[in-house]
């Protein structure tokens, strides 16, 4: 009778890390998406300053100059 009863704490005991370690690893994911979402949104605010930055830099293109005999 008492290894029935240790058994079954045994049991319970398990069954109860088991519930901690899939609340730990719900947890870890949702921390993880979250990084991912702040990452992408940090590379899209970096693109978009990248891109205008460069579309105010632009110079118009210049002409290449043409070797040759002069007229």
């Amino acid at each position: 009778m008492a290894t029935n009863v240790k058994n079954a704490q045994e049991r319970a005991v398990m069954a109860a890390n088991k519930d901690v370690r899939a609340r730990d690893a719900a947890l870890a994911l949702q921390e993880y998406e979250a990084e991912r979402v702040a990452v992408r949104a940090n590379a899209a605010r970096l693109r978009a300053l990248r891109l205008a930055k460069e579309a105010g830099d632009s110079q118009p293109a210049r002409q290449p100059v043409k070797k040759g005999r002069a007229p």
